[in-house]
């Protein structure tokens, strides 16, 4: 009786819910992920191609991990390199690398966006870029505090340290970016790190500054991955694969049905938009552990962008891609064939506007996009329909039917891309 009642609870309507009876017993769906992770291990095993491998056809910019005495060191540099500059009478300026979308390439052969080496001159003598060159002053002068202090801060409290200065966060963190590039390092290497995002939960030990995390006892929270990657060592895993999940919602459902335990996984998300915290844990989650990385997204043109960040990199991001893309991730759903395939209802899928089929058209011209066929087609079909679902859709057959039917039957049949 009491097994009736909690079928009843999870499926209302009594009925066996759509495609179950598909599912193969959980150990042959575990030999396929076995496989999977074999796989992946082998071909880890390979050199990664670097920037420095290929011979293109003009220089790139690329920045490298620094300890906090060389920051230091280049931050000195360069303002004896301006205060040459005035002395000498050429007056005051940063030599700024540009960032704009036309400075920025895709490299197929790296699957990843790098940044090309054009810079312009930000001068102070100068109404429209004054208070941009007065704001990198700052920065910089900030940085050198905290190289000197040897702490951390977030670029909220950056951001407080000047408000009358900065105005907007909008705005010390677009600096903040570009002095990491002109110093030749990744923020982290700065000092400055974002608040607490991203949770991870499942199949994965792990040492915080040295205490040691078991995110299988971590509840259905998780834990929030630390906004300083130096902290993260000693991974250990027995999981076979790394899930990521663009919604929250989705991923407290998995943590609280414990889907980790069913198929060894770990579970992690950045509840949106990635952070660079999360793009770094999941690199080196990734590298360190040799696991294949399957996402969860909603299948809407801003869950493939959300998964092609973690893939290929952002645009804003674009110098440091090396260190925060994670290759080869895998696309299992939702996918816009998956609609149909799975029988999604009409009042459970969206109607696209106009901005959504903008976004889906131009990413159907990005060339991370056209060197995946799979992702051209899908694309293509969601710009077609005009329709886009979240991951929530599929609670319209039972609270559990993600973790319970959907997941298990796409890795059964080893439907990602």
């Amino acid at each position: 009786m009491a097994d009736n009642k909690k079928r009843r609870r999870t499926n209302p309507t009594g009925e066996e819910l759509p495609f179950k009876n598909k599912l193969k017993p959980d150990s042959m769906i575990l030999q396929t992920l076995k496989d999977l992770a074999a796989s992946c291990s082998s071909s880890s095993s390979t050199k990664t191609l670097t920037l420095q491998d290929l011979t293109l056809p003009f220089p790139c910019r690329e920045v490298a991990d620094l300890s906090l005495s060389s920051v230091e060191s280049n931050i000195e540099s360069l303002i004896l390199k301006v205060a040459h500059s005035i002395l000498s009478g050429h007056g005051f300026s940063f030599d700024v690398p540009s960032r704009s979308a036309a400075n920025q390439l895709y490299v197929p052969e790296l699957d990843r966006i790098v940044l090309k080496d054009k810079s312009s001159l930000r001068p102070f003598a100068n109404m429209s870029s004054v208070r941009k060159v007065a704001i990198t002053a700052r920065i910089l002068h900030l940085i050198h505090q905290l190289c000197l202090k040897s702490i951390h801060v977030t670029k909220r409290d950056l951001f407080y340290t000047d408000v009358k200065l900065f105005q907007d966060q909008i705005q010390s963190d677009a600096v903040l970016d570009d002095v990491s590039c002109m110093l030749g390092c990744t923020r982290s290497s700065l000092n400055v790190v974002a608040a607490e995002k991203g949770v991870v939960v499942g199949r994965l030990i792990f040492s915080d500054n040295g205490d040691m995390i078991d995110c299988t006892k971590m509840g259905m929270g998780g834990k929030a991955i630390p906004p300083n990657i130096d902290r993260v060592g000693d991974m250990q895993s027995d999981a076979l694969f790394i899930l990521l999940v663009e919604k929250d919602a989705a991923y407290m459902r998995l943590a609280e049905d414990r889907f980790y335990n069913r198929f060894p996984c770990i579970i992690v998300t950045a509840k949106g938009q990635p952070d660079v915290a999360t793009r770094l844990f999941l690199k080196k989650m990734k590298m360190e552990l040799k696991l294949p990385v399957l996402a969860l997204v909603d299948s809407d043109p801003y869950g493939l962008k959300i998964l092609s960040v973690y893939g290929c990199g952002s645009k804003n991001m674009s110098y440091d891609s090396a260190n925060l893309t994670t290759p080869d991730i895998k696309w299992l759903g939702v996918r816009p064939s998956d609609l149909d395939k799975y029988k999604i209802p009409e009042q459970c899928r969206l109607p696209m506007t106009e901005q959504d089929i903008k976004t889906g058209k131009d990413l159907l011209e990005e060339d991370f996009v056209k060197k995946n066929p799979g992702w051209v087609e899908e694309l293509t079909l969601m710009v077609k329909t005009k329709q886009k679902a979240e991951i929530q859709a599929l609670s319209t057959f039972g609270f559990q039917y993600l973790s319970e039917v959907y997941l298990p039957l796409k890795l059964q049949q080893k439907d990602w891309l």
